[in-house]
This record gives structure tokens, sequence and C-alpha cells, in this order.
């Protein structure tokens, strides 16, 4: 997702220079390079071990990251827009009309079957609520400004509808992560703040409300194209010149609660960056902040503000910055088996699998067999890992052993209870 938000980010930028169109399809080749790649391991993740899809998908944190994958398709499609479209033919603009409404109606299912299986499977406690919990509609909130992209090339009659669409989809985006973001809120007034390390995925809050922007903006700039001029009947003034002002007003609007949200999460970071240690949620230091850069572009545009447009370049070249930081570091970590190796990620539970799955009822040998096998890889992991993953994969295992314990208490203790309960009954 950040390999593609940068793309899209380096093709609209509003200071160019030679060789910048250049650099933004080197973003977008590597983006579905890596796209293909990592596609190709989760689907080899999933076809080894054949109860880790259903794992993934019922459990408690990794499920909500179903919706980056759908996220990424639209950043791709965004970028055939500003890349691959002024270089080809009218097949390209009619291609990509065919994919925004296709896209719509998958992403609409994941949205609510996904949604679905969180609230009847699920029982998340508002003191760990996260802005993750927005990806499986965060596809809607990309969809709005997919939508605006599009416009510029689409003819009248493909325009209105993808123009209506838009509106509609980011409606429904911003709304369900309205709702989210009010949880999470919650959670940071009842609640700590996230561990040091997970802080920056603080940073995906700023996604909604600067997509949303970025959508009110791109439609209000192109809806004198694309609107009738007595849509609604309005005859007395062009519509179109209507629902632009209101539309940039609104993105404007928008705008400065998606800036809120990233300097709360800056100060949060700054906060306690030298207890900080690379995780896979450095990468929100740069998606959603992407989505920040492009929403003040399109204003900026709007507002032929040659202040703010330089803002956009100084910010954007910090994003690319921050994208090979992290991207070297991400590669250090997967090199020194850090990270995305069993047992020594932030969410170790993940990695192996511990995911709920309704359908799988293990015995109490089966339990003891699992733990003992885990301690014994732990122990060999330990020897090559820096401190922090030591206590990090101790602390976990120690957990994890306790809390087998209880259950195999438990387990040793239904009959009796059952015994008892009968005789009662009676």
């Amino acid at each position: 997702m950040s390999t593609g938000a940068i793309a899209t980010l380096l093709g609209q930028q509003p200071n160019n220079f030679t060789g910048l169109k250049t650099i933004g399809k080197i973003f977008f080749v590597l983006d579905i390079v890596l796209f293909l790649a990592f596609s190709a391991c989760i689907t080899y993740r999933f076809t080894t071990n054949t109860r880790s899809l259903n794992r993934s998908l019922h459990h408690p944190h990794e499920s909500f990251f179903f919706g980056s994958f759908f996220v990424s398709i639209a950043l791709i499609i965004y970028c055939m827009e500003q890349y691959a479209a002024p270089a080809t033919g009218p097949w390209m603009i009619k291609t990509l009309e065919v994919l925004f409404w296709g896209y719509a109606g998958i992403v609409m299912l994941v949205a609510v079957f996904q949604y679905h299986v969180i609230f009847d499977r699920e029982q998340l406690p508002v003191t760990e609520a996260m802005p993750a919990w927005i990806l499986p509609v965060y596809p809607f909130l990309v969809l709005g400004p997919l939508g605006g992209t599009l416009l510029k090339s689409q003819p009248p009659e493909s325009g209105f509808p993808i123009f209506i669409g838009s509106i509609a989809f980011e409606g429904l985006g911003w709304t369900v992560a309205f709702f989210m973001l009010s949880i999470y809120v919650t959670r940071l007034i009842n609640s700590e703040l996230p561990e040091a390390s997970k802080k920056p995925g603080m940073y995906v809050a700023v996604g909604p409300a600067a997509y949303t922007a970025n959508t009110f903006v791109t439609l209000a700039m192109y809806a004198p194209k694309h609107v009738p001029d007595d849509f609604l009947g309005i005859t007395s003034v062009a519509a179109g010149d209507i629902l632009k002002a209101v539309g940039v007003a609104a993105g404007i609007f928008m705008w400065l609660i998606a800036f809120w949200f990233s300097a709360l999460t800056t100060v949060s970071v700054l906060v306690t960056v030298k207890e900080m240690h690379f995780t896979l949620n450095y990468w929100a230091f740069i998606f959603p902040n992407a989505g920040l850069v492009i929403a003040l572009i399109q204003i900026s545009n709007a507002l032929q503000s040659t202040g703010m447009k330089w803002i956009c370049s100084v910010a954007t070249i910090i994003l690319v910055i921050l994208w090979f930081i992290v991207a070297v570091l991400n590669v250090r970590g997967v090199l020194n088996k850090l990270i995305l190796w069993p047992g020594m990620d932030e969410d170790m539970e993940d990695v192996e699998g511990h995911g709920h799955d309704p359908s799988e009822a293990e015995d109490n040998e089966d339990n003891e067999t699992t733990s003992n096998d885990r301690q014994t890889q732990g122990e060999t992991r330990r020897r090559h890992a820096p401190e922090w993953a030591v206590l990090a994969a101790a602390t976990f295992m120690e957990h994890y052993a306790e809390q087998n314990e209880r259950a195999l208490e438990r387990k040793k203790m239904a009959p009796w209870v059952a015994e008892v309960i009968e005789r009662h009954s009676k």
C-alpha cells in the first residue's frame, strides 16, 4: 500500500521537474512486483496450511488486514489512470471504467461479510481498539479519490455515473470509519496509548478524513465537466458550479481533521521514540500521510496557492525518504529474522496461526505436545535474537503456557461440574 501511495503521490506533484514522472513509474512498477510477490507468498501460506486461512480471517487482529489487499488493488488502478491511460488508447479508458465498477462490487461483499464475521464471532474489547479496525471498509475510502481521478479521462456519459458512485462509496467508507474512530478515541481517553512500537499504526486514523477530503475536492473540480447543467432540476445556475463550490469547502473542512490525527500520532511517536523497535506498523508512516498530502495538493490546486504547493512538495520529499528508511529497516529485520519469522513478530500468535478457528477442537494431549514443541523452538531462536526479542518471546511463551494450563484445568473440571448440575436439577 505504501509503495502504491508514493507512486500516486509522485504522479500528482504541483511542482514538476524532468524525470519526476519516470520516478513515479518506477514506483508503480515496483508496486506491481511487490503486490504479485506478496500475493504469491500469502497464497503459499494458505495452501500449505489448510487451516491458516480460516484462522487468519477469524483472528481478532490479523483479520482486519484482509482489506488492505483490496486497497493495494485500488492504488494499482489509480496508477493505471495516472501513468498508463495517457500513453494508451480509448480501450484503457473503458477498461478503467469496468475495473472501477467491478472493484466496487467486490469490496462491498468484503465489507459486509468480513464485518459480519467480526461482529458474529469475535468480542473485541474497547481497550484494545485501534484504527486498523477500519481496514475492512478502507477500500471504499480509496474508491472516492479513484473515481475522481478517473473523471480526468472519462467521457461525460460514463463519467457522471462514476461521479455519483464515488460520492456514495466514499459516504459508506467515511461513515463506518467514523463509527470505528469514535471507539478508537474512546480507547485513547479511557485506556493507555498503544505500546511504543505499535504507535505508528495510529497513523491509519489519518486516512479516512484525508481520502474523504481528497474525494470532495477532486469531484468538485470535475463537477462542471460531468454534471449536467440542469441536474436535479436546477436551472438558475449550473449545478456543476454549485457542487464545485460546496465540494472544495467540504474538502478543506475534512482535511484539518486528518491533520489533527497525524499531528496527534506524531507527538505520541516522538515521546516514546527511544523505546521503539522496528515492526511492520512502521509502514503506516507513509500510506495514510500520503493521502493527507494528496488531499492538500488537490486543495492547493483548487485555491491556486503557491505556498501550499511548496508545502506539498516538501512533504512529498519527507515521505519518499521515510519510504526508503522503512524499506531498509524491513529488509534488515527479515534478514536478521526479527520479523516475518515464526515466533519473532510483533503479533506472534498471528504468524503461528493461533487465531480463533471455530471448526477446530484439539484434545489435551495435542495441546501439551504443541506447547512443548513451541517452547523448544523458542529456546533455539533466543540464542540468536537480541535482548528485546528474547524478552518478548519469553513473555509470549509464559503467557501461552499459563493459558494452556488453565484450559486443561477447565476441561478436567467440566465433567464434575456437569455432574453437580445434573444432581441438583433432579
